[in-house]
C-alpha cells in the first residue's frame, strides 16, 4: 500500500486532545454555595433513629442473652455436688460462682404447688404433659406442677460458719476450682456491635453519599435530587493550575489573531464600551479532533487572566428531562457570578443540532438544553465580561438560531498545520527533548503533512521512548522516522514469511515506487520498507514536497497510477493476481468516484455534483441513502465513468513498469536483501532521477494511444 493515501484521509482526522482541564471548582477562589447541604434534613434523622431502633429489636431475637446466674441454697449446692453434678466452682469471698454439669431444675420452698420441702430435678428425671407443659414429680409419683427453666449457672453463698472439708468434699467429687470467672456476662462491645453496628454503617454510608454528593454538586438543596441539576463544569484558575498563554499555542496564528480582540475586550472592558461599542458573546471554533481549539480557548483564559468554566455539551444530557437545561441556568449563574468569565462548551453538535433532526427518544430532552442556551445568550450582556467559546467538528449540522448575530456572533476556523506551523508545533513539544545533529525540525515538518497538533505531540512522544529504550542520550532522526512508522500503521509485526511471500510483497512495494520516479508530478518517494506494519505487510512512503490546497487532475491521476502498480507488478512479474492489493484498490476506487461526482472531472457527466458534501473536518462522506439525487441512467454513466478511470491508471502502470522491468528487479532484490530503503537508497539502486515536475510533464494516456499526449494545460480548483 502507498503512504500516500494515508496521509491525504488524515486530513480530516487526528487523535482527540491530550490535555484536559483539572478539576478546580473547589480550590480558593471558588465560589462558595450557600445553600450548599453539609448534613441530611432533620426528617431524615428521624428515619435514622427508626432504623436504629429496628436493628436493635432484630438483634435481640437473632441473639437473645444469656440467662444470668440463678442463686440456689449452700445445700442444694451440696447435695448437687454430691451427686457429681457440679463441673466447676469460681470462689470470691464468700460467693460461690459454677456450672452444673447437667442442667436442673429448682423449685423453692414455700412456692405455690410445692411439697415439705424444696427439691431439684435433673432434665432426665423430667417429663411432660400432654399439652406440652414441664412438670415435676415427687418421690411417691404426685405431680408437684410446673417448674420453672433449668438452671445450668448458679451462684451460692458460702454460710458464715467455716466449713473445712468443702475442699477436700469438691476435689472427691470431680469439681473443678477455677480462678477464671464460670460467667462473666454479656459482652457489652458485642451487644453494641449486634444492636447497632449494621444500623450505623448503613447511616454513615448514607452520609458520606450525601455529603460526597453535595461536595461535587452542590447539595440537594441547590441542584435538585443529589445535585443533579448542578453544573459540572470544571474551573480553571491561574492561581490553581499551569498558566497557559498563546506563547503554548503554535501553529494556527490566524485563529489566535482572531480572538486577540477577545483577550483584549476581557482585560479592558471599559475600552470598548465607552463608545458603545460590545464585544461579541459567543466565538465558535470550528475544526479537525486535535488541531488545538480546547488548548487556544486555555490560552485565552490565561492570556486574559479570568476564570474559565469548561464543560462538554454531552454532560448536559441526562435521562430525566429538564436536567440539562438546570445544568445550562446554574453554568451561566456561576459565570456571572465570576465575571469577566470565560465559557467554553466542547463538542457543542451533541447538543446544538438543528431542531426537528435529532434523534427519537432524546430529542425532547436535547431540544430543551439547546432552547435553554439560546435564552441564557440572550439573557446577558457583553458588558458584563462572559464571552462564551464553543467548539465543534460539524458546524454545518448546528442548529441555525445558535448562529445568528447575538449569539454565536464569530467563527473561528483552526485548520491544519502548514509546513512552518509544524514545525512551530514541533519546538513547543520538543523543549525538554534533547534533539541529536540529525533531528531537524523543518525536515521532519515537511515529512508529516496532514498531521495536527495532537498527532504531533504524539509523534515526539513516541520518538522521546524509542530513544530511551534504545539507551541513547538524544533522540535521533531514526527515532521520529521509526515513530512516525508507529503511529501511521502500527508496531512491527514478526511475521515469519517463506521466500515466496517476501518476493511478492517486494515487487508489489517496488511497483509502487519505481512508478512514484517515472510518473510525471507524483509525489516523490521517501521510504520504502518490506517489514509487516499492523495490517500491512508493506509500505512504501510518497510524501508532496509542499503543501498542496489546489489538486490539479493530472496530479490525481498520477496518484492513481502509483496506487495500481502493486498490482500491476505483481501481474507482470508472475501473471496472476493476489489478495495484497486491497487497499489500494479501495482507495483509488474512491479517489476515482470523487473525481466523477463531485469534482466535474468527467466529460460524459460535465461540472455536475453528483455526490454530497464531505464534512472537511472528519473522515467519511454524507450519503445520500436512499434518495439518491440522480436517475438509475446517470447512476449507470457513473459506474461506467468510474471504471474507464481506474482501467486507463492501471493500463499505464502496466505500460510504465514493462519499460522498466530491470529497474523494478534490481529494486526488488535491493528489499530482499535490505528490507528498508530510504530515499537517496532506491535512487542509488535504481538509477533513476526523481519524478519530473507536473508543469513540465505530460499527462498519463492509456497504453496503445496512438495519439500524442496532452500537455498539461490550466489547472483546475479542487476543494481541500
Amino acid at each position: 500500500m502507498s503512504w500516500i493515501e494515508q496521509q491525504t484521509s488524515r486530513n480530516s482526522r487526528a487523535f482527540p486532545p491530550t490535555q484536559r482541564l483539572q478539576p478546580a471548582d473547589r480550590g480558593p477562589g471558588a465560589r462558595k454555595n450557600p445553600e450548599q447541604a453539609k448534613v441530611p434534613p432533620r426528617k431524615t434523622w428521624l428515619w435514622f433513629v427508626l432504623i436504629l431502633l429496628a436493628n436493635f429489636m432484630l438483634a435481640r431475637f437473632m441473639f437473645p442473652t444469656p440467662d444470668a446466674p440463678s442463686t440456689v441454697p449452700y445445700t442444694l449446692f451440696k447435695q448437687e455436688v454430691g451427686k457429681r453434678n457440679v463441673a466447676a466452682i469460681y470462689s470470691q469471698g464468700d460467693t460461690l460462682t459454677g456450672r452444673f454439669t447437667t442442667a436442673i431444675v429448682y423449685q423453692p420452698l414455700g412456692e405455690k404447688d410445692s411439697g415439705p420441702s424444696g427439691e431439684a430435678i435433673t432434665k432426665s428425671e423430667k417429663d411432660s404433659t400432654p399439652g406440652g407443659e414441664t412438670t415435676s414429680t415427687d418421690e411417691r409419683g404426685r405431680s408437684t406442677g410446673s417448674l420453672s427453666q433449668p438452671i445450668s449457672v448458679f451462684t451460692t453463698t458460702v454460710p458464715s460458719f467455716v466449713d473445712p472439708g468443702l475442699e477436700q468434699f469438691l476435689i472427691s467429687n470431680g469439681v473443678e476450682i477455677s480462678a477464671k470467672p464460670i460467667h462473666e456476662g454479656e459482652n457489652p462491645w458485642a451487644t453494641i456491635f449486634f444492636s447497632f453496628g449494621p444500623g450505623l454503617l448503613f447511616i454513615g454510608f448514607y452520609i458520606w453519599l450525601f455529603r460526597r454528593a453535595a461536595q461535587q454538586s452542590g447539595g440537594m438543596m441547590a441542584g435538585g435530587l443529589m445535585g443533579m441539576g448542578k453544573s459540572r463544569a470544571r474551573r480553571y484558575d491561574q492561581e490553581q493550575a499551569a498558566k497557559v498563554t498563546f506563547e503554548d499555542v503554535a501553529g494556527i496564528d490566524e485563529a489566535e489573531s482572531e480572538l486577540v480582540e477577545i483577550v483584549d475586550f476581557l482585560k479592558d472592558t471599559k475600552k470598548y464600551t465607552r463608545l458603545g461599542g460590545t464585544a461579541p458573546k459567543g466565538v465558535l471554533l470550528v475544526g479537525a479532533p486535535g488541531t488545538g481549539k480546547t488548548l487556544l480557548a486555555k490560552a485565552v483564559a490565561g492570556e486574559a487572566g479570568v476564570p474559565f468554566f469548561s464543560m462538554s455539551a454531552a454532560e448536559f444530557v441526562e435521562m430525566i428531562v429538564g436536567v440539562g437545561a438546570a445544568r445550562v441556568r446554574d453554568l451561566f449563574k456561576d459565570a456571572r457570578e465570576n465575571a469577566p468569565a470565560i465559557v467554553f462548551i466542547d463538542e457543542l453538535d451533541a447538543i446544538g443540532r438543528a431542531r426537528g433532526q435529532m434523534a427519537i427518544g432524546g430529542s425532547s430532552e436535547q431540544e430543551q438544553t439547546l432552547n435553554q442556551i439560546l435564552t441564557e445568550m440572550d439573557g446577558f450582556s457583553s458588558r458584563q465580561g462572559i464571552i462564551v467559546l464553543a467548539a465543534t467538528n460539524q458546524p454545518d449540522v448546528l442548529d441555525k438560531a445558535l448562529l445568528r448575530p447575538g449569539r454565536f456572533d464569530r467563527r473561528v476556523v483552526v485548520n491544519l498545520p502548514d509546513k512552518t506551523g509544524r514545525e512551530a508545533i514541533l519546538k513547543v513539544h520538543t523543549r525538554h527533548v534533547p534533539l541529536a545533529n540529525d533531528a531537524i525540525l523543518g525536515n521532519l515538518a515537511a515529512m508529516t503533512p496532514g498531521l495536527s497538533g495532537a498527532d504531533l505531540k504524539n509523534l515526539v512522544n513516541e520518538a522521546a521512548l524509542l530513544g530511551a529504550r534504545r539507551e541513547q542520550q538524544e533522540v535521533r532522526h531514526k527515532d521520529f522516522l521509526d515513530a512516525l512508522e508507529k503511529i501511521v500503521l502500527g508496531p512491527e509485526r514478526p511475521i515469519l514469511m517463506s521466500r515466496s511471500d517476501r518476493e511478492r510483497i517486494a515487487y508489489h512495494e517496488g511497483g509502487h515506487a519505481i512508478l512514484g520516479l517515472v510518473v510525471p508530478g507524483a509525489d516523490p518517494v521517501n521510504r520504502v520498507t518490506i517489514v509487516p506494519r499492523g495490517q500491512a505487510l508493506g509500505v512504501t512512503y510518497q510524501r508532496p514536497d509542499s503543501d498542496r490546497y489546489n489538486y490539479p487532475e493530472a496530479y490525481l491521476r498520477a496518484r492513481l497510477v502509483g496506487m495500481l502498480g502493486g498490482r500491476a507488478a505483481e501481474e507482470i512479474v508472475y501473471g496472476t493476481k493476489t489478495t495484497g492489493a486491497e487497499n489500494d484498490i479501495e482507495q483509488a476506487t474512491g479517489l476515482a468516484r470523487r473525481m466523477v461526482t463531485r469534482w466535474g472531472m468527467s466529460e460524459r457527466l460535465g461540472p455536475v455534483q453528483l455526490a454530497p458534501r464531505e464534512n472537511p473536518y472528519l473522515t467519511g462522506l454524507n450519503g445520500y441513502g436512499d434518495a439518491r439525487p440522480f436517475s438509475e441512467e446517470t447512476a449507470t454513466v457513473i459506474d461506467a465513468e468510474v471504471l474507464k478511470i481506474i482501467g486507463e491508471s492501471y493500463d499505464e502502470a502496466r505500460r510504465l513498469l514493462s519499460t522498466h522491468r530491470r529497474q523494478l528487479d534490481v529494486l526488488a532484490d535491493a528489499l530482499l536483501a535490505r528490507e528498508t530503503l530510504n530515499e537517496q537508497e532506491i535512487l542509488d539502486v535504481t538509477g533513476l532521477p526523481h519524478a519530473l515536475a507536473l508543469e513540465t510533464g505530460m499527462l498519463p494516456h492509456p497504453a496503445g494511444d496512438e495519439t500524442e499526449p496532452e500537455p498539461i494545460g490550466a489547472a483546475r480548483s479542487m476543494e481541500r
